[in-house]
């Protein structure tokens, strides 16, 4: 009798709540997890000259507290529960066991991993969960890459803003490999990060053919891109990023500062060092008074912008400069030390300048010339000193779109004082329709007056 009341307090007795990841020990479990499953790739030991050992699929996990957890399913439980995985879903675990984590190339907070025994029962969830991020990474500033180049440990995430993609410059819309063959596993693009130099990422395999699918399938040439779990090392003495298995690829609006992630940045004071998002989300297109407000009514702060505008005028008495490859009349990219040319590699390229340090006295590019006149998109940046600065002056880092555009709004009647600086305008401008003759003579007459 006794043992009957027993049995029946256990049935009718509150289901504990889901365990998470921070409370998991070493060893076997018959606790319930519940988390969404971000990503999972398949596990491969490394053969030289082979594809490897398939020993199975590795999961990246989040929990109700934001903690990535990496779990992991053996290859003799793979085709019971592969087709069950689905990207973004969330699960629930009950009966598990956690081990160590291995020493290298680790992809998230947890130490343990995760492992599904053959007593495992792992369930998709009908219904979504809204207290669980949908996504979250481990962005880390230059310093951290650098601290960590060639440990085999820490797998971080880097962002960035585009410059070249396998040797061609944005502005020209880039053209990929597609083929099935060496060259298109590969893809190589150059980084701008916040706090550091140009680095070189290499793509390979996965995540090259996802950063070629999303970046042909972006209606304006994506400038924005996010690697999860790169492996940094030195190749020839340079610092580089590479792709690993579980790395994702990330362009543009994909990027998104959503208000899940910004809150955990808040409420971890031990992620100081990592990338600002809000400073590399895809730029929102504004007019030049709507930028004008932004500056006025927002505390200083780093920002961009896209800016559909009419070149009126090139003013002469300003210098201009353009840092390019004597050899093969490319603009240079800013190394740790020195100035790199994207196509020879030379790391002694020169610079022409026109200012008043040059050596020889340049003429104004012709490139300059035609684009008055040109309606074209360009990025803004907006920096502190624009929020303490008397007048109006903008800097244009590039040009998004090198086809003529029609103005977004009709023209902007300009406050005295406002100017517009161009700082790549001799490098992107020469992609549109040219300026009437008639219009290029009135300037220069305007000019020589």
């Amino acid at each position: 009798m006794a043992k009957m009341a027993k049995t029946t307090a256990i049935r009718t007795g509150e289901a504990s709540p889901p365990l998470l990841s921070r409370h998991v020990s070493q060893g076997p479990a018959d606790s319930t997890l519940k988390f969404r499953l971000l990503h999972f790739w398949e596990a491969r030991k490394n053969v030289k000259g082979g594809p490897g050992i398939l020993l199975g699929i590795e999961l990246l996990m989040i929990d109700a507290e934001g903690t990535l957890a990496q779990g992991f399913i053996g290859l003799n439980r793979r085709n019971q529960y592969e087709k069950e995985l689905k990207r973004g879903s969330i699960y629930t675990l009950t009966n598990f066991y956690a081990s160590n984590s291995k020493v290298m190339y680790h992809v998230a907070d947890q130490r343990l991993v995760i492992c599904i025994s053959h007593a495992s029962a792992l369930s998709r969830d009908e219904e979504d969960d809204e207290g669980i991020l949908t996504e979250r990474f481990r962005v880390r500033s230059f310093s951290g890459i650098e601290a960590n180049c060639d440990l085999r440990g820490d797998l971080h995430d880097v962002v960035g803003h585009l410059t070249l993609v396998d040797g061609q410059a944005l502005h020209e819309r880039p053209v990929l490999f597609t083929n099935d063959n060496a060259a298109s596993r590969k893809v190589m693009v150059h980084l701008q990060l916040k706090d550091g130099p140009v680095m070189n990422v290499y793509l390979w395999d996965e995540a090259a053919e996802s950063f070629r699918v999303k970046f042909d399938a972006s209606a304006s040439t994506p400038t924005v891109l996010l690697v999860t779990t790169v492996n940094p090392k030195r190749l020839g003495g340079k610092l580089c990023l590479n792709s690993m298995s579980s790395s994702r690829v990330f362009l543009d609006e994909e990027v998104d500062p959503s208000k899940e992630y910004l809150a955990w940045l808040a409420t971890n004071p031990a992620v100081t060092s990592l990338v600002n998002p809000v400073e590399v989300v895809k730029a929102e297109t504004l007019t030049i008074g709507e930028i004008a407000a932004f500056i006025k009514r927002q505390p200083p702060q780093v920002a961009y912008f896209d800016c559909i505008a009419t070149i009126d005028d090139v003013k002469l008495g300003t210098e201009w400069y353009y840092i390019a490859c004597k050899d093969y009349q490319t603009k240079l990219n800013r190394g740790p030390t020195t100035l790199l040319c994207p196509k020879c590699g030379n790391e002694n390229a020169t610079a022409e300048n026109g200012g008043d340090e040059a050596e020889i006295e340049v003429p104004l590019p012709q490139c300059f010339i035609d684009a008055i006149g040109q309606t074209k998109k360009f990025r803004i940046k907006v920096a502190h000193y624009n929020f303490t600065s008397t007048r109006l002056s903008l800097t244009a880092t590039k040009i998004v779109s090198a086809a003529e555009l029609p103005p977004k709004n009709p023209p902007l009647k300009m406050l005295p004082g406002t100017e517009v600086e161009n700082t790549e305008l001799a490098e992107g401008s020469g992609g549109g329709a040219s300026a009437t003759e008639e219009e290029k003579k009135a300037k220069r007459t305007k000019r020589s007056g």
